[in-house]
């Protein structure tokens, strides 16, 4: 808070304030402590809305962890170049053969992986994560020096925040398993090979070390929701952003959205 005030000898008062300015702010006056203060006018706040009573569908029967529903858009590997693209293993812990181990299991129960004949393979290798663990990735460096790039254009943070303005309600998605929800092309599958100690494997869907990866999923998403793009939704890869001028019209908005992740088998996660 500023205020102006007129420089002049108050003898031992450090400020005089007058009527004038005692009616036009009106503080709150403690005569007993000797005290001035202004009435508090609290923030505003940004209403979450309450839960609803969801539609009837629960998805029963539908697996949560697999990829087996056919989409419309999938990611080819074009090289630039034929040859050998080997890579030799890298050294691993007692602790960390066990995590790959069980990272083997889970992916071929989720199938999104399938043991590989492949003549070319990348070596799988360890990465520490901000909370100090440390994640399983496969290195993708040589294939991704002999991989045509994908242009397709991720969108400007700037455009993205201009299509926001007027509205007063939103609601942010994060869909779950991210690239995974790509299949690999038929034919392609072979090049995503990677090597472990227990066994040569190929990914049969999208994985996050493939240089392709973000524009495929930008153009994949983008497809999907291309009439609701700048009208109610904007999109940058797996973060979804609904927004409305009013909650009758969000509702709908979402609805619109859920209703076409579902039909996708496209999942959010909780929280």
């Amino acid at each position: 808070m500023t205020k102006t005030f007129l420089i002049c000898n108050t003898g031992l008062h450090a400020a005089i304030l007058g009527l004038k300015w005692l009616d036009a702010h009106n503080p709150e006056i403690d005569w007993n402590l000797r005290t001035l203060t202004f009435p508090h006018t609290p923030p505003e706040h940004v209403a979450i809305a309450k839960e609803e009573e969801a539609d009837k569908n629960p998805l029963k029967g539908v697996p949560l962890n697999t990829i087996n529903t056919p989409r419309h858009y999938n990611i080819g590997i074009e090289l630039t170049e034929e040859g050998p693209l080997n890579s030799p293993l890298y050294s691993m812990t007692n602790a960390e053969s066990a995590t790959l181990k069980d990272w083997l299991r889970d992916k071929l129960k989720a199938r999104k992986i399938h043991p590989s004949k492949s003549s070319i393979s990348s070596p799988v290798m360890f990465v520490p994560k901000k909370d100090g663990s440390r994640q399983l990735v496969v290195d993708y460096h040589c294939l991704n020096n002999r991989t045509k790039k994908n242009i397709y254009p991720l969108p400007h943070p700037d455009d993205l925040m201009a299509q926001l303005r007027g509205a007063k309600v939103f609601t942010k998605l994060d869909l779950r398993w991210g690239y995974n929800n790509v299949c690999v092309k038929e034919g392609n599958k072979w090049k995503t090979a990677f090597r472990t100690k227990y066994g040569l494997y190929k990914s049969l869907v999208m994985t996050f070390g493939l240089t392709n990866a973000p524009a495929s999923f930008q153009h994949f998403m983008n497809k999907l929701f291309k009439d609701l793009l700048d009208v109610c939704v904007i999109i940058y890869l797996n973060d979804i952003l609904i927004y409305s001028k009013d909650d009758a019209t969000h509702a709908q908005h979402v609805h619109e959205v859920l209703q076409r992740l579902m039909e996708n088998q496209l999942f959010c996660k909780v929280s």
